[in-house]
């Protein structure tokens, strides 16, 4: 293992840290460095972004649905051997479960995991010296985790960025950089996060542009100097716990609509032998004849719900192939699974009508945290009785959650009971759960 790394946090969600991650990544690149990329948590919007600006794979890290062994095999193979490995961290730098060190989801549970230094982001949108006692408080909250240096976003000006800049460098942070505040480097947002990488006309020009403005204002001299050596724990040995594939060749939705798959999990399942073959229902795409499964993953199906309805070619192709082969849906592809989704302005689209439930964008509440599912029966995920591990987050409600045997017993990640939930019938099943790791810790 060649790679030196380093995380990228904030004291909470919305200070820029996509951006900045960004930024780093293109400007080492426009150097000439080798630079590979994850992200910390469960996230599918983050990694595309990250992917556009390096190359190689881009994982997700997560510290309370994976064991060690997987966090440390998925790092491996993403670092290889870059100059340089950049983890993206989530919300805040200390946020997580309430759960143990180490195991609730937070960015500071990889930074102590891999001993990475963190360079933190603080948004100085609203503040100047102030900023100076959230960096002391920050460096000081916990010894396992080292804050490397500071990198300012979102200034208003060269004198704005002096008085907060000098105000931290007295208590003894060093200041890696700053981004100006300019509507030409803002990432537009919607429900779940950033409007996704591949619906961005221009991504490689904004690329480009925070490229050209981190030379500028970025001390990367600095930054490469306070990266360390990526190493892995001997003793996290063990399985990995990764998902097994649903079938020998496997139909894999995969367009706008249905985008949100674990770039490890397919890595799994291709290692596993399995051969994927995508197929997109908006261009009214049936599923692959000669697939022996398919898997609608999660999206934004309530966006397309018209264009979903009208493609019949898709729906009729489903239905035949939910006959003699199995059929699993996460969130997004368990909501099109159903009879009919209601979008936000309260009109009804009709479904597969696989399962008997409806759906509803029009009644919004965000359901959002870590999942331990123990399953109900054999399926897509695993045998009847294991336990995957992974998170819900949608706005999309049961208006009707119809009568299909459930799929799955929930648990929060407390370890509370949350009930049953999904549905299967016959050969399909569904679940608002998206799966990261199977197995327990």
């Amino acid at each position: 293992m060649t790679a030196r790394g380093l995380i990228i946090a904030a004291p909470q969600s919305g200070a820029g840290k996509t951006t900045i991650t960004l930024a780093l990544l293109a400007v080492l690149r426009r150097r000439g460095m080798t630079v590979s990329a994850a992200k910390a948590g469960p996230d599918y919007i983050d990694p595309a972004f990250h992917a556009a600006a390096v190359t190689g794979a881009v994982v997700n890290l997560d510290s309370w649905a994976m064991p060690d062994a997987l966090i440390d095999t998925l790092a491996a193979r993403a670092a290889g051997s870059s100059g340089i490995f950049v983890i993206e961290g989530v919300m805040g730098l200390f946020d997580g479960a309430a759960t143990s060190a180490g195991r609730r989801g937070a960015t500071a549970d990889l930074a102590a995991h891999f001993a990475l230094p963190v360079v933190l982001v603080l948004d100085v949108a609203r503040q100047a010296q102030s900023a100076a006692a959230i960096a002391r408080g920050f460096a000081a909250h916990d010894p396992a985790v080292k804050i490397a240096g500071v990198i300012l976003n979102r200034t208003a000006s060269e004198r704005h960025r002096a008085l907060a800049a000098d105000a931290i460098s007295a208590v003894g942070l060093p200041i890696f950089g700053a981004l100006p505040r300019d509507a030409a480097l803002t990432l537009p947002e919607r429900h779940l996060g950033l409007v996704q990488a591949a619906e961005h006309a221009n991504l490689t020009a904004l690329i480009e542009r925070l490229a050209a403005t981190a030379e500028r204002g970025f001390d990367l001299d600095a930054i490469i100097a306070a990266a360390t050596p990526l190493t892995l724990d001997a003793r996290h040995n063990g399985q990995p716990s990764f998902l097994p594939p649903p079938g020998q060749r496997i139909a894999l939705a995969q367009d706008r609509a249905f985008s949100f798959v674990y770039p490890h999990v397919a890595e799994a399942w291709r290692r596993a032998g399995a051969e994927i073959f995508p197929f997109s229902p908006l261009a009214d795409e049936a599923p692959p004849e000669h697939a022996d499964s398919c898997w609608l993953p999660g999206g934004y199906p309530e966006l397309y719900a018209e264009a979903l309805t009208a493609a019949q070619n898709f729906a009729h192709g489903l239905r035949r192939f939910a006959q003699t082969r199995p059929v699993h849906g996460e969130c997004g592809g368990y909501m099109v699974l159903g009879r009919s989704i209601e979008d936000s302005a309260g009109r009804q689209h009709a479904m597969a009508g696989l399962l008997a439930h409806s759906t509803s964008f029009a009644k919004r509440k965000l359901h959002l945290g870590y999942r331990a599912a123990r399953l109900l029966s054999d399926g897509a995920l695993g045998a009847k009785g294991a336990l995957v591990r992974g998170h819900e987050f949608h706005y999309a409600s049961l208006t009707a959650p119809g009568d299909d045997a459930p799929f799955a017993e929930l648990s929060d990640s407390e370890g509370q009971a949350l009930g049953k939930a999904g549905g299967r019938r016959g050969r399909v099943s569904g679940t608002f759960f998206h799966a990261i790791a199977s197995g327990e810790l």
